[in-house]
């Protein structure tokens, strides 16, 4: 786990998005736009496990520095939905996608049930990490 952990952390961020100074908080924000599409504030909230007061500060400022987008939500005008920004989507695709293709490639082989187990016991890793 260390060694994956460092690799990941090893990952230079592209040219095109160092003056942008995006914080680790900024990467999991990215990372669940890239793979799971635009969606809301309080979606974004419950992936990252944080308060939606707290998506919608990063997401205004990710919004003023050109990165994300903000538009209505078609089924209800009040809500908002943000994505990447179509000028960053590219970039941030071969930075971070890299890492998607990696696990589609790991879990390929397992069985349903398989797939099941190994991310449960990332996840009580997970918890475990959080414990007193």
């Amino acid at each position: 786990m260390p060694r994956m952990v460092g690799r990941a952390k090893r990952v230079p961020v592209p040219e095109e998005l160092r003056t942008l100074a995006l914080a680790p908080r900024h990467l999991s924000l990215l990372a669940y736009l890239l793979f799971d599409g635009p969606m809301g504030v309080n979606g974004l909230a419950s992936r990252l496990g944080v308060a939606p007061t707290t998506v919608s500060l990063m997401v205004g400022e990710l919004s003023r520095k050109g990165v994300l987008e903000r538009r209505e939500s078609e089924a209800d005008r009040r809500r908002k939905i943000v994505s990447i920004s179509e000028e960053h989507r590219d970039t941030i695709q071969r930075w971070l996608g890299r890492g998607a293709t990696a696990w589609r490639q790991a879990l390929a082989p397992l069985t349903a049930d398989q797939r099941r187990m190994f991310v449960d016991t990332l996840a009580a890793y997970e918890r475990g990490l959080g414990e007193d």
